[in-house]
């Protein structure tokens, strides 16, 4: 799969999942050609910021994360880098 479709269907996931007030999904795939285990999947960093992590640990966010990327994270994604903040940190 293309990443720019990885890259849109992540997004959507992440939109119906955590309404983001914020969302940014950079693709790393690049950086890691030819990595072992890589098997076409992709590597990318989101910075996602909802009010649905507020009063919740790090840990706890992520989870949330990748609950809505449950299915990617089984085929098309590799590795995911998260900054997962609440609408105030991000000021």
């Amino acid at each position: 799969m293309p990443e720019s479709k990885r890259i849109e269907l992540i997004r959507g996931c992440l939109e119906t999942a955590l309404n983001p007030n914020r969302l940014e999904i950079v693709d790393e795939s690049h950086m890691h050609v030819g990595h072992s285990g890589h098997g076409g999947a992709g590597h990318f960093q989101v910075h996602i910021v909802s009010e649905k992590f507020n009063d919740l640990a790090t840990l706890a966010r992520h989870r949330l994360v990748y609950s809505a990327l449950e299915n990617m994270m089984q085929t098309e994604i590799h590795a995911l880098s998260i900054k997962a903040e609440t609408p105030n940190e991000d000021e």
